[in-house]
């Protein structure tokens, strides 16, 4: 249970309507416990010759009293217990979902997509039938154990209590040795169901690169051995349950074995009435019921102690991008930037990503950033955006170090259209609203002409209102690039960064608009990243990376003259061009 403790908080809050849960619980299980008594009364009355008509009748009044209260408590605990359980579920995923958004990118690059599905979704649930009807069926077993062996001691005979408890230490002592292994187990299960959740979520989402290399069954294969891992470690547990289960039952009925025998001989020989036989039968079918459900509680709890304990680890982890303790906002920003001496390695790479990289690029103007593949350009909108604090050195806009503004604050300022593009799955205006909480229609036509992706929109059946689909997979890459452009430009932002998110439209459609953004960023500090020289030749300044240093730097027309890595880009990419005409 000690994994339980990080929902005390909420459980407490609660607790209330757990402890009146708990009282209807116990309420059935009194009514439960007056039918043997009912049942000792008729069947004394029945063997003494002395039970009447309007005796049987009253009887089976009783018996339906004792229903009608057996149902009427066990909604009040159906309500209250298992109620409880669905809030708490709640409280759980939005508490993990919440967590989850906190967290760092470095914890998305080590951990994948499906496995953190599987936390929200199967280990809370197992989580909730713990902390439900697990509470429910743990709670009908101590009250009944007690309150059927007390009845049986007190009422009956106490030679044949102790004699029909022998078999019960047996049973307490198989249960809590498998209770170690069910929790072994299901923790394995666990980890393979989120394996073939992830492999699931990876495949549906690059189905078309799937279909178009034609690795259908070699997915398919890797599929299916995923799939042979989960249900074998099902088969595990199934086979550890279904030994389990039986052999508790066995246990069990070793009670009634000796309760017919030696109840029978005390029938026979007048020590205890039919009536006491007949009660005691009923009680000791309580009691072992109750027990038989000992190991279900202990499953199903071993279960969500292993759900649990996953779900701990990920709330346990801690961001690594937080706010300072004297973080401030930043309101007022001309958009000056400085790198000072900045160096950073990612994590798990043996090689810095920048080193001793420092510039300064002054409000309004733009920097064009180009490079070879893994020269570290998109590093830098990484560390403007605290995505990933710098190994060395400092980032200031104007006469902030960014580590001393609050990241609500710094990122409010800066528009960042990324490598990906990417879309969720609701509408073009919706996404392109995304990061702003109140815009006009005519804004986000206003933005989207800007982005070159108006006349595009227009011609959509149902225009802005068009669903893009998962990731935007209706669109064309292009498209979803302008998208992300005009969503950045909705934001108003201080400093606009476009990390290579021009690759996908032709160089026509690029120069409208680099033309339409050069207008609307006038005041605005712009850093465009990309690997074409005609996405950049207009810049105020361009620099050039190899291996996180800056190699060159100025304006266009002073890198081609220099004749060195710049000017190789540039005729590379005239050289694409001829070939692209023939």
């Amino acid at each position: 249970m000690t994994h339980f403790k990080t929902l005390m908080p909420h459980i407490m809050k609660k607790k209330w309507a757990y402890i009146l849960g708990i009282l209807c619980l116990v309420m059935v299980d009194v009514f439960q416990l007056l039918i043997p008594e009912v049942l000792r009364s008729i069947t004394n009355r029945l063997q003494q010759n002395l039970l009447t008509f309007e005796e049987v009748f009253l009887y089976a009044v009783y018996i339906v009293l004792i229903g009608i209260g057996i149902a009427f408590f066990r909604f009040l605990w159906r309500l209250l217990i298992i109620g409880v359980s669905r809030e708490l579920e709640y409280h759980l995923r939005n508490k993990l979902f919440s967590h989850l958004l906190t967290l760092s990118t470095s914890y998305y690059q080590r951990h994948k997509t499906g496995d953190l599905m599987a936390h929200l979704t199967n280990d809370i649930h197992a989580v909730r039938m713990a902390l439900g009807p697990g509470i429910v069926a743990m709670t009908d077993a101590i009250f009944l154990n007690i309150a059927a062996i007390t009845m049986m001691l007190f009422t009956t005979d106490f030679r044949l209590t102790l004699l029909a408890l022998i078999p019960m230490p047996f049973l307490i002592l198989t249960m809590t040795k498998f209770g170690k292994r069910i929790h072994t187990r299901f923790k394995a299960i666990q980890e393979a169901f989120s394996s073939i959740t992830d492999k699931t979520q990876e495949n549906l989402a690059g189905a078309r690169v799937i279909k178009a290399y034609v690795q259908e069954e070699a997915e398919m294969e890797s599929f299916f051995q995923k799939s042979q891992m989960l249900f074998s470690r099902n088969m595990d547990l199934a086979k550890l349950s279904g030994f389990f289960h039986p052999f508790v039952q066995f246990l069990s009925s070793l009670s009634f074995i000796i309760a017919i025998w030696y109840g029978g001989a005390l029938v026979i020989d007048g020590s205890i009435t039919l009536g006491d036989f007949v009660a005691f039968t009923t009680y000791l079918g309580l009691l072992v019921s109750s027990i038989s459900a000992v190991g279900w509680v202990i499953n199903i709890m071993q279960r969500g102690s292993a759900s649990m304990e996953r779900i701990n680890l990920i709330l346990t982890e801690k961001p690594e991008i937080i706010d300072s303790l004297d973080a401030k906002d930043i309101m007022d920003v001309d958009g000056n930037i400085t790198f000072q001496g900045v160096s950073f390695t990612y994590p798990n790479s043996q090689y810095p990503a920048l080193k001793d990289f420092s510039i300064v690029i002054p409000s309004g103007s733009s920097l064009g950033v180009i490079g070879r593949t893994g020269s570290g350009k998109t590093t830098i909108p990484h560390l403007l955006l605290r995505l990933y604090d710098p190994t060395e050195g400092k980032i200031y806009i104007d006469d902030y170090c960014i580590k001393e503004v609050s990241l609500k604050s710094l990122r409010e300022k800066i528009g960042f259209v990324d490598q990906d593009s990417f879309l969720f799955s609701s509408t073009i205006a919706e996404n392109i609203g995304f990061g702003v909480d109140d815009y006009s229609i005519e804004e986000i036509h206003e933005v989207a002409k800007t982005a070159g992706l108006h006349e595009d929109i227009m011609d959509f059946p149902k225009e802005y209102e068009t669903l893009v689909g998962e990731k935007g997979i209706t669109l064309s890459g292009g498209q979803r690039q302008r998208v992300s452009i005009a969503r950045a430009l909705l934001k108003k932002p201080e400093i606009l960064i476009l990390d290579d998110c021009l690759s996908a439209v032709d160089t026509n459609t690029e120069e409208k608009i680099l033309n339409a953004l050069k207008g609307k960023t006038q005041n605005i500090t712009t850093i465009i990243i990309a690997h074409r020289v005609s996405t950049l030749k207009h810049c105020d300044r361009i620099i050039v990376l190899d291996n996180g240093r800056i190699l060159e730097e100025g304006n266009h027309e002073a890198l081609l003259k220099n004749k060195k890595l710049y000017y190789d880009f540039y005729q590379r990419q005239l050289l694409e061009e001829k070939i692209q005409l023939e």
